[in-house]
């Protein structure tokens, strides 16, 4: 038995999740896995309601559960920041989900901006350090509203959150067993104290892995190769800021936001976190055509998590076959409405 909570969110998160909870149902059913699934409310609309984002009372809660399937937050009622820093970063840190895991994969039948790039070029997997850097918002004002106003934004990062950051990349790397590569994405030429800690910190710890290879580039490169050479990359660990970007123009090219997932990972505590990446997208609420294939990604992800790995695989191969089948990921244009594409899925599951 497996306890998800399961936060729909805003916008189109509700729609999105509805598809992949079918899904996971329907392969529980085939594999013999059992879930208890417990809605919660936190988002947008429950904030205008009553000025809550996340009551502690809920963080306590959470950490009872294996994971969180989490729809989308984002509404444009509220002002940008109230939701995401009282939500998803509070989430974050509370739970100390420590890795933020996404996979950049290319699947038949999805166009991808770079021409002469097929799926055989665009798989790899970016390892992005979850609670530290300029995230933890550390920092102030001085002389704020003056023409002599002074910003200060400190990046942090501790030899405990970089190292741990870096094992679990290598320890990845080494279970995804292609090529054995993993390369460090950093700013070491001018970032200078931050990033050397993580270089010192990636080479010492590159001892204990001899079978894994390993390289650099800097961040302003490695955006660079993912768009010429994607197929140079295995596995990318790289900080917080620098992870956040390479992410979304990893997730344009492997086809956009419709099919990129995430998880939101404590390794060491088994608890992660697992979405889809495109956001609330609150122009298409209610229109039953905006496209859940990343949320069932994120389910899959989920399930590949918590150790059920055939019924991953079974997930993502429904998912190739529905894929196949569709005439776009953008909104609109997949030529199947949303709640079709998640029947296409569970269709295949039960028939397989």
């Amino acid at each position: 038995m497996y306890k998800i909570a399961v936060i729909p969110g805003d916008g189109t998160g509700p729609e999105v999740i509805n598809e992949g909870l079918k899904v996971l149902n329907a392969v529980a059913e085939k594999k013999g896995i059992e879930f208890e699934f417990k809605h919660y409310d936190f988002g947008g609309e429950r904030y205008r309601r009553t000025g809550e984002t996340l009551p502690e009372s809920a963080i306590s809660e959470l950490k009872e559960f294996d994971s969180i399937y989490l729809g989308a937050i984002g509404d444009p009622q509220v002002a940008p920041g109230i939701l995401e820093k009282g939500i998803l970063l509070n989430l974050r840190f509370s739970l100390d989900l420590y890795i933020n895991l996404r996979p950049v994969k290319l699947y038949p039948n999805v166009w991808t901006p770079i021409k002469d790039k097929g799926p055989e070029d665009i798989d790899f997997v970016v390892v992005r350090e979850n609670t530290e850097g300029l995230y933890i918002g550390t920092g102030g004002f001085f002389k704020k509203g003056t023409p002599d106003e002074i910003a200060v934004q400190e990046m942090i990062s501790t030899r405990k959150g970089v190292e741990r950051a870096i094992r679990y990349a290598f320890e990845y790397t080494q279970k995804r067993n292609k090529k054995k590569n993993l390369t460090l994405c950093g700013k070491t030429n001018v970032l200078t104290y931050s990033l050397n800690l993580w270089e010192r910190t990636f080479n010492e710890v590159a001892k204990e892995y001899p079978d894994v290879t390993t390289d650099y580039a800097h961040v302003d490169a490695t955006t660079m190769w993912m768009v010429k050479n994607p197929e140079w990359f295995d596995v990318i660990v790289t900080t917080n800021l620098f992870g956040d970007i390479i992410t979304d123009l990893g997730a344009m090219i492997q086809g956009g936001m419709g099919v990129a997932a995430g998880g939101n990972l404590n390794p060491d505590k088994k608890i992660g976190m697992f979405e889809p990446i495109g956001g609330s997208a609150p122009k298409y609420t209610g229109k039953n055509v905006i496209n859940p294939i990343a949320a069932i990604m994120a389910g899959q992800m989920m399930l590949d998590f918590i150790g059920e790995t055939e019924a991953a695989a079974l997930v993502e191969e429904a998912a190739m076959d529905t894929i196949a089948k569709m005439d776009s990921m953008s909104a609109g244009k997949m030529g199947m409405t949303t709640t079709e594409v998640g029947d296409s899925v569970v269709n295949y599951i039960k028939n397989k």
